[in-house]
């Protein structure tokens, strides 16, 4: 059986790349499995270019192909950001101050100017030959709302309002989530793309 390994200590993440691979007759590992491997460093300037870090860093050490995600929110009246920064935008994974900050920043705009997407970058990347590497994106648009709602989710979950569904995402349960996010949309393209050496 073929492995790959996933870039990242998410298990529910890990879960979701997990039933796509297993079609293919692939088993998953993690970085927790090679704690060795340790924290990578994320200093690209996208998404692409921190996901293909990550998914590199990987298959130098452990000759293994290796997928990795990188993800977070773009804000038009905000040109883009936080981007990259999603994670800590008001300091390091505290998604109540990145959310506070977020408000903050956009004190005054109206809800119809609110636009915003999140979006996903995933690269597959070949063990022996980055050539091959696969990469692709998946984004969801939507709108931050005036005030956080909802209680599942996480991050800016409770201020992304999805219009069409009329409910933020921290408003919907996991099958809904999972059946419009950026994160399902980028899984979509990838098993589109699927690359032959998986096989």
């Amino acid at each position: 059986m073929k492995k790959i390994i996933i870039a990242t200590n998410n298990e529910g993440k890990a879960a979701e790349f997990a039933e796509l691979f297993k079609k293919y007759g692939v088993e998953i590992e993690t970085l927790k499995d090679y704690p060795e491997i340790g924290d990578i460093p994320e200093n690209g300037s996208t998404f692409e270019e921190n996901a293909k870090i990550k998914a590199h860093t990987i298959t130098r050490k452990l000759h293994l192909p290796a997928l990795a995600d990188d993800s977070g929110l773009q804000v038009d009246a905000l040109h883009g950001q936080p981007g990259i920064f999603s994670a800590r935008y008001a300091g390091d994974h505290d998604f109540a101050a990145n959310n506070a900050k977020l408000l903050s920043e956009l004190g005054g705009v109206s809800l119809e100017e609110r636009t915003a997407r999140f979006v996903s970058t995933l690269v597959l990347a070949h063990p022996d030959d980055e050539s091959k590497d696969v990469i692709v994106e998946g984004h969801v648009d939507g709108l931050i709302a005036t005030l956080p709602s909802g209680d599942g989710g996480f991050g800016y979950d409770p201020l992304f309002y999805i219009p069409e569904l009329e409910k933020t995402m921290a408003e919907m349960t996991m099958n809904e989530k999972n059946a419009i996010s950026h994160r399902a949309n980028a899984l979509v393209e990838l098993e589109k793309n699927m690359p032959d050496w998986i096989n």
